[in-house]
């Protein structure tokens, strides 16, 4: 691949992800003293979605120190994206403007079961591309922690009640996808000037 296509490939990855790191931090906060309202539902919902780049460029970045962990764990995260992103987009759009004995009346049959598949998909996926970001050593190791461990608490967690802990939750993980879009976006320019997949700027 032509490296100005690789590097306009990362540069949208990292916009794309500090977008979401951002429509899910910011209102976390904001839901910390509100509550859940519209106004916070529907950047939550849209959030997923432009995570999907970023993850795309974290791999295509990563790829050739990850390996075969690499390849696997990016494809099981971007199911669990997948699922995962329909669910809160169900959940922040639909879901909210029910009320409460409506909810309780769609969420029967397979509907419960499904949903926590999509988490538990969602958590595997992010704990395996975290342990291959961890181990590929081509991002920070703090936020490659972070998205081994509190992506995959975040996948369940969500599910309860709104608390400081929830707000926290989107807070953390907001910040976790900046991070890693800010260090992705540092790669960007010195692939532009080499054809070595694995130089990473000082």
């Amino acid at each position: 691949m032509p490296s100005s296509v690789t590097s306009s490939t990362f540069r949208a990855g990292a916009l794309c992800g500090a977008l979401s790191g951002l429509l899910i931090a910011v209102p976390g906060l904001v839901e910390a003293f509100t509550g859940e309202t519209s106004a916070t539902s529907v950047p939550l919902a849209l959030a997923p979605a432009l995570a999907l780049p970023l993850l795309t460029a974290l791999h295509q970045r990563q790829a050739p120190a990850a390996g075969s962990l690499g390849r696997t764990a990016a494809i099981m995260n971007l199911i669990g994206l997948g699922l995962f992103g329909g669910a809160a987009f169900a959940s922040n759009l639909v879901l909210f403007y029910l009320d409460e004995d409506v909810v309780d009346a769609a969420l029967t049959g397979p509907t419960v079961p499904a949903l926590i598949g999509s988490a538990a998909v969602f958590a595997v996926g992010c704990a395996l591309f975290g342990a291959a970001m961890i181990r590929a050593r081509v991002f920070p190791r703090v936020p490659s922690w972070g998205y081994a461990v509190v992506l995959p608490l975040f996948a369940f967690l969500t599910a309860l009640p709104d608390s400081l802990l929830t707000s926290a939750l989107h807070v953390l993980v907001g910040v976790i996808l900046m991070w890693l879009s800010a260090a992705l976006w540092r790669t960007a320019p010195g692939v532009e000037h080499t054809t070595d997949p694995k130089r990473v700027p000082v």
